[in-house]
C-alpha cells in the first residue's frame, strides 16, 4: 500500500513539496447538492451561473431628472415639454415626440425614444415645462444605465469554483436565481491526544494543560466553511488512537489530530497512523510545526493531517497545508493562502534552509507602501502573539533573515486585508 507520489520516506520535506504532496490527497472535489439562496454564504459553486437576464433588465435612469431623447440636429434646446413622470418600477408607454421629456426616478426604465437624462439639479420647472440650465454641457447618452451593462443574458456571471460572499450573493439575488448547486460541505473530524491535556472547564491536574488546540483548530475549521466532528480528548493509549482513527475515518472527509506526532516515547498518533492507514510524511522544514505527520486512512482512504501539540505550531501547520486541503475538497479554484509583499520595519531572524513563519502585524503609510513588525516573542507555545497578529510573515528558505527595510512575503490572516 503507497501513496503513490507520497513515497517520501524518512527525508525533510520543503514547505513547498509538502504542499505539492498534499494536494494529491484530494482526487475530486465533494459531491454536489442544491442549496436555496439564503443559505449559499461560504459555499463553493459546483456548476457556472449563466445569466437568464440582462442586468439591468431595462435601459434605466442612473439619477432623477428628466428623460429626453436627443433632437436630430445635434444642438439640445434649453426648453422642453413635460409630458409624464416615470417613477422606479413603472413605465411610460408612449414614446416621445420631438421637444418632448418626462420627469424619472433612478432606476425607471427610460421611455421609447428617450437616449439621455438631465440631472434634476440643472433644471427649473415652470408652467408645464422644463427649462434645462447650461444646456451646452449636456452630452448625449449622460446619466443612463443601458439593459445589460453589468451582466448580458446568457453571460457567465459566476464560475464554478467561486466561493459565495456577499457580493456574489447579492448578484445571484440580480438574476433572480432562488438557490445553486455547491459542493457539499467537508466533514472534519477532530481530536486532541495526551495524558497532559485537559478539557476546559474542568479542574486542571498540577502536571496537566488546557485543551486550547482543539479549539482554535473548530475555529479554523469553520472559518473553511467545513463541518465539525468533535471527538474530543484522547489518552496516550496507541489502541485507543487507533480505534478513534478507524472510525472517524468512516465518519469524516478529513481527519485531524494535535500532538503526539515527533520522536518522543508517548508520541502514539504517528505510529497509530501506521496501523490504520499509511504515512506520507512527518518533517518538514518550517518553524514552527516541522514534526506534522500527514496520511490515509482505512480502506476509503481518508485524509490525515497529525498536526503538531503546541497550539501556533497547530494554527500555522493548518494554515499552510490543512486549508488548502480543504479548499480543494470544497471545489474552491483557489488553492493557496493569499501573499502581500510589505517592508519589514525591524530586522527579523531567520535560518536559511527552512520557511520561518513569524506572526507578525501590518501597516499603511502616507505613501501608500505596506510595513510589518512582528508581534514579539515567537515561541510556538505563545497564543498571545498570534492573537496580536494580522498575519504571517513568510521567511523563504534561502535567507538568513531580513534586514529593516526589506521586502518580505506576508500573508494576512483574514480577507479583510486582502
Amino acid at each position: 500500500m503507497s501513496l503513490s507520489c507520497f513515497d517520501l520516506g524518512e527525508r525533510m520535506l520543503s514547505v513547498a513539496e509538502a504542499r505539492a504532496a498534499t494536494a494529491s490527497l484530494v482526487a475530486a472535489p465533494l459531491p454536489s447538492e442544491w442549496v436555496p439562496l439564503a443559505a449559499l454564504h461560504g459555499r463553493v459553486l459546483a456548476e457556472s451561473q449563466v445569466s437568464p437576464i440582462d442586468v439591468p433588465q431595462n435601459t434605466n435612469a442612473a439619477m432623477d431628472g428628466i428623460a429626453l431623447s436627443w433632437p436630430e440636429r445635434g444642438t439640445l434646446p434649453a426648453s422642453w415639454s413635460l409630458v409624464g413622470e416615470v417613477l422606479a418600477g413603472h413605465r411610460h408607454e408612449a414614446a416621445l415626440a420631438a421637444g418632448e421629456c418626462v420627469r424619472i426616478t433612478t432606476g425607471a426604465p427610460l421611455p421609447a425614444g428617450a437616449d439621455t437624462v438631465v440631472m434634476r439639479e440643472q433644471l427649473d420647472e415652470r408652467d408645464g415645462g422644463v427649462r434645462i440650465h447650461r444646456a451646452e454641457c449636456v452630452r448625449r447618452g449622460q446619466n443612463v444605465r443601458m439593459a445589460g451593462e453589468d451582466i448580458a443574458r446568457g453571460a457567465t456571471a459566476l464560475t464554478a469554483g467561486t466561493r459565495l460572499g456577499a457580493a456574489e450573493l447579492g448578484l445571484l439575488a440580480s438574476l433572480g436565481v432562488a438557490g445553486a448547486s455547491v459542493h457539499r460541505r467537508a466533514r472534519v473530524a477532530i481530536f486532541s491526544t495526551g495524558d497532559e491535556v485537559t478539557a476546559p472547564g474542568e479542574e486542571l491536574p498540577p502536571a496537566g494543560i488546557f485543551d486550547a488546540n482543539r479549539f482554535s483548530l473548530r475555529g479554523l475549521v469553520t472559518e473553511q466553511g467545513a463541518e465539525v466532528l468533535d471527538l474530543g480528548i484522547l489518552p496516550d493509549d496507541r489502541q485507543r488512537i487507533v480505534a478513534a482513527l478507524a472510525e472517524a475515518a468512516h465518519q469524516a472527509d478529513l481527519v485531524i489530530t494535535s500532538g503526539g506526532v515527533s520522536v518522543g516515547e508517548a508520541d502514539r498518533v504517528r505510529g497509530a497512523l501506521q496501523e490504520v492507514g499509511e504515512l506520507g510524511f512527518w518533517k518538514i522544514a518550517m518553524r514552527p510545526g516541522r514534526p506534522l505527520a500527514c496520511g490515509r486512512l482505512g480502506s476509503l482512504a481518508t485524509p490525515f493531517f497529525g498536526l503538531p501539540g503546541n497550539p501556533v505550531a497547530a494554527m500555522v501547520t493548518f494554515l499552510q497545508f490543512v486549508a488548502p486541503l480543504l479548499w480543494r475538497l470544497q471545489g474552491s479554484t483557489e488553492p493557496q493562502p493569499r501573499r502581500l509583499t510589505a517592508l519589514a520595519e525591524e530586522s527579523l531572524a531567520s535560518r536559511a534552509g527552512r520557511v520561518d513563519f513569524l506572526r507578525g502585524r501590518l501597516r499603511s503609510d502616507t505613501e501608500g507602501r505596506l510595513w510589518v513588525c512582528s508581534t514579539g516573542r515567537q515561541g510556538s507555545g505563545i497564543l498571545s502573539s498570534m492573537v496580536a497578529a494580522d498575519c504571517l510573515i513568510e521567511i523563504d528558505p534561502e535567507r538568513a533573515g531580513v534586514a529593516a527595510g526589506d521586502p518580505v512575503t506576508v500573508q494576512p490572516l483574514s480577507d479583510d486585508l486582502c
